[in-house]
């Protein structure tokens, strides 16, 4: 009975294969190709690609003092422990020889500090310059004691850091070569596609010079590694020491730097992000040029318009960015920009999400004065900036005091699921809230309601609400008594959230 049914299937098979033409036929001049008859498409050789541009691409091992080792580090081996002979003798007698065997086992034991450790790091990087300019990852360099390149010729030089920037994570070094290096360029990462084929090249788990080939999964992925973030994902392999590689596509232009890996095993799972080369390439030259970036400043707090939010502003969709707070005597408020204004456009670019901003903001020149546009209560109002300096208004913001506001009589209210009253001394000792902080204190969250949806907690501040200034736990009152009249189904608060003045956000309550 087996040997039957083996027998069938065989000529099953048989008759299969006779009915199906062969998968690599070539039809022949001028026949067409029917659906039975599938041409294959060949899948594109790097090979000539890669050995134009591994000479390149270098490693980079860097040594810095002790302290944990970051996802691609690796620590030198630690010195051997001391041991004692059989009859160590009195360890208190200067003379004795092995005094500094105790002293030192007395000292571990107390817990006392050991022998500084040396750590070395791996990463990869590219030369953009024959004179010896490299661009790698910041956190492949920071606190660097020490940097050293490799060449895929086997050459070792000393590096020096240039400039580096944490916000994008990317960074500049320099070698003195003897001769000029090769070097690749970048590309346009704007005009990448997503399924487009890139290739990616570096030194993974300290394996230099190793190629991988993939397509471009995703574009503009935000991970939440900073607030440029608009990342190219990529299924090309990417793992520990790729990063401050480059991206390349097929032409061999640099389209992204490898920065960062999604992998829930410490290796390559086929997802893997790369800064774009448009956003790195500005960044490289401020960095090449100052030594430092100079980014455009508008100093505001920002946040994305939801679709409740928009409801509550009668507005017809959700683009744009919100303005939580102005900084003071910073370009926005010079320009008369203010809290609860969307900002639609920006030097005549479209802001269509709260990411867009900063990343147009960053670009412009310092100095420009730009058009904005901007929502105000349902009108659009065009007004005009100076872009200030980014790194100059963080120290401005810093050393900013918050707003001040009358003070109100104290109230105590139960309203959308959440119990206010007005801050006082006592409260603002007990919720920890900013000096100047003025408003209406949440001091109990009901477990239902709209104000525990939006995770409101007690500590929390009202500072606005229906886009008027707060006073006291009265205001909250008679705005959502406003907003039921006026037939709306939410109304916007603005919250410090914990009762800290840099915590702003705008926060939509639903009204039934």
């Amino acid at each position: 009975m087996a040997a039957g049914i083996s027998m069938l299937a065989a000529a099953a098979v048989a008759q299969t294969t006779a009915q199906s033409p062969a998968i690599n036929q070539t039809p022949a001049p001028g026949e067409n190709l029917t659906p039975t008859q599938p041409q294959l498409q060949e899948l594109p050789s790097v090979a000539d690609l890669a050995d134009r541009l591994l000479p390149a691409v270098v490693e980079i091992t860097i040594e810095s003092g002790g302290g944990p080792a970051s996802s691609e580090t690796q620590q030198d081996a630690p010195e051997a422990t001391p041991e004692l002979p059989s009859d160590p003798g009195n360890p208190d007698d200067p003379a004795n020889p092995f005094k500094d065997f105790f002293d030192e086992f007395l000292k571990r034991g107390q817990g006392g500090e050991r022998p500084q450790q040396k750590m070395t790091s791996m990463g990869s990087g590219f030369v953009v310059d024959p004179s010896g300019i490299i661009v790698t990852n910041n956190h492949v360099v920071e606190g660097a004691e020490s940097i050293e390149v490799h060449f895929h010729d086997d050459t070792v030089l000393k590096a020096e850091l240039v400039g580096r920037d944490p916000k994008t994570d990317l960074a500049v070094i320099r070698v003195k070569p003897e001769k000029p290096l090769p070097v690749v360029a970048f590309g346009d990462s704007d005009k990448l596609r997503v399924g487009e084929w890139v290739m990616a090249i570096g030194n993974p788990f300290g394996l230099g010079g190793s190629v991988s080939l993939g397509i471009v999964s995703a574009r503009n992925r935000d991970i939440n590694a900073g607030p440029y973030d608009d990342f190219i994902q990529t299924d090309a392999a990417i793992n520990k020491g790729n990063s401050g590689g480059p991206l390349f596509n097929l032409k061999g232009q640099v389209m992204g730097i490898n920065t960062a890996i999604f992998s829930p095993s410490g290796g390559s799972v086929g997802i893997g992000f790369s800064v774009p080369s448009n956003t790195a390439k500005n960044v490289i030259s401020q960095l090449i040029q100052y030594g430092e970036t100079r980014r455009g400043w508008l100093g505001v707090k920002i946040q994305a318009v939801t679709d409740e939010i928009a409801e509550s502003l009668n507005l017809a969709n959700t683009r744009g960015a919100l303005v939580a707070d102005v900084t003071p005597d910073g370009p926005a408020q010079k320009a008369g920009l203010e809290s609860g204004d969307i900002i639609i456009e920006f030097n005549g670019r479209p802001v269509n999400t709260m990411r867009d901003l900063p990343k147009i903001v960053a670009e412009t020149p310092i100095g420009t004065k730009v058009p904005v546009k901007v929502l105000r209560k349902g009108k659009e109002v065009a007004i005009t900036a100076e872009v200030g300096r980014l790194e100059d208004g963080e120290k401005m913001a810093d050393a900013s005091s918050p707003k001040k506001a009358e003070p109100a009589a104290p109230a105590v209210i139960t309203v959308l699921g959440m119990t206010l009253t007005t801050v006082t001394d006592e409260l603002r000792a007990k919720y920890k809230i900013d000096k100047d902080l003025k408003g209406a204190v949440i001091t109990e969250v009901a477990q239902e309601g709209p104000a525990a949806d939006k995770r409101l907690e007690p500590g929390d501040v009202i500072t606005e609400a229906g886009e008027q200034e707060v006073q006291g736990a009265a205001d909250i009152s008679a705005r959502v008594e406003e907003a039921k009249k006026a037939g709306k189904n939410s109304i916007l608060l603005l919250i410090a959230k914990g009762g800290k003045s840099g915590e702003m956000r705008f926060i939509a309550l639903k009204l039934k």
